[in-house]
């Protein structure tokens, strides 16, 4: 007999509680009119969907900043693995869209260590994607789907798709399978953003409509293949998120200026990046500061907007004094007899303790839980 998620063993990541009408239920439509918004039919059909495709809406000039200081993030790495004799070259002749690939050809897993040592730039091209993260028109936006509060969630991450890399092939998930169960009861939006067009070729996203629609999180099951990746089977989001698997499931491309926005409960997934260029992204994710952060005590979101104070300034100093993957790392790796931390290409951190380990892993293995 097959055994259904309800049959499995119970792990902390599952909750019975449903919270549906947090993701299918907007506020009240704004009343003032604002650069940024959205016709009120796309935001219901966010709520309605789990996500919309929102096009054109950066443009280069506020984008292209951000390239360059991914650019100096892989200068960076490779004068780290040139320095200490790990690449034959530093690469100088490739661009944005090669130079990663190059260096992962010489060391593989150079795409890990950039995600894993990844720090939102502090001084750098002007800001560069702190001005995304808190731009006046997203937040305009945002307020549609969030209300007036609205806070940065600390869960930020640069992707770094390389070619052919099953270290990058992200399975089929929802967000809120990696926060902590504070995170289920509430909206978590999340804006997936290309710095490039992404395609099929490439590996862009593939999102499962209505998934969010019961406000559950499904059993998800770790670790994906050679990953750190939790992994939700598509009969678990047939039986227990009711997504139909023939109609539900839809490729979207979305081209540079544009973004998908969804939520926490959104199952998605990227498609493998059979294409010459790294296909870099970020996800960037807003909520109401009013709701848990769901991020396991270690860090607090940062507020961006609120109705009581009109002249409001992020507080960047604040949240950049916590690193969160160092965080990670001191309090759930077994660090015991690591003598090359610093090209340690291994990941971990507080989800993997949330699921059933299905598939043990260099990744799993270094997991220690924390009492």
């Amino acid at each position: 007999d097959k055994m259904t998620s309800q049959d499995r063993k119970r792990y902390p990541g599952l909750r019975d509680e449903a919270f549906p009408a947090a993701f299918t239920t907007p506020p009240s439509p704004v009343t003032d009119r604002k650069p940024g918004q959205l016709p009120q039919s796309e935001i219901q059909k966010f709520f309605d969907e789990g996500y919309i495709v929102v096009r054109d809406f950066f443009t280069r000039e506020e984008l292209d900043p951000c390239k360059k200081d991914i650019e100096a993030m892989v200068e960076q790495l490779a004068q780290k693995l040139y320095k200490a004799g790990k690449v034959q070259s530093l690469y100088e002749e490739y661009g944005l869209f090669q130079r990663l690939t190059k260096l992962e050809e010489d060391f593989q897993g150079a795409n890990i260590l950039l995600f894993k040592y990844q720090k939102m730039p502090e001084v750098t091209i002007d800001f560069s994607f702190q001005k995304i993260w808190s731009n006046e028109r997203i937040l305009n936006l945002l307020e549609q789907i969030l209300g007036p509060e609205i806070a940065g969630h600390p869960t930020w991450n640069l992707r770094t798709k390389t070619p052919y890399s099953e270290a990058v092939n992200i399975p089929w998930h929802q967000d809120s399978a990696y926060m902590s169960n504070e995170s289920y009861d509430h909206m978590i939006a999340t804006a997936w953003l290309p710095f490039l067009d992404a395609t099929p070729e490439n590996g862009c996203m593939q999102m499962a409509k209505n998934g969010h629609r019961l406000g559950k999180v499904a059993v998800h099951d770790c670790c994906a293949g050679p990953t750190w990746y939790v992994m939700l089977k598509e009969e678990d989001m047939r039986d227990t998120l009711g997504v139909d698997l023939q109609e539900d499931i839809k490729v979207e491309p979305v081209g540079y200026g544009g973004f998908i926005l969804f939520n926490n409960l959104t199952p998605h997934r990227s498609l493998p990046n059979v294409s010459n260029d790294v296909r870099w992204s970020v996800d960037l994710r807003w909520q109401s500061p009013r709701h848990d952060y769901g991020f396991y005590g270690i860090q607090e979101g940062i507020l961006f907007r609120s109705p009581d104070q009109p002249n409001l300034k992020p507080d960047w100093a604040k949240f950049f004094a916590v690193d969160r993957k160092e965080v990670w790392q001191k309090k759930y790796a077994k660090l015991g007899g690591t003598t090359d931390w610093e090209f340690d290409t291994r990941v971990t951190g507080p989800w993997i303790g949330k699921w059933e380990i299905v598939n043990h892993n260099a990744n799993t293995e270094l997991f220690q839980a924390v009492a």
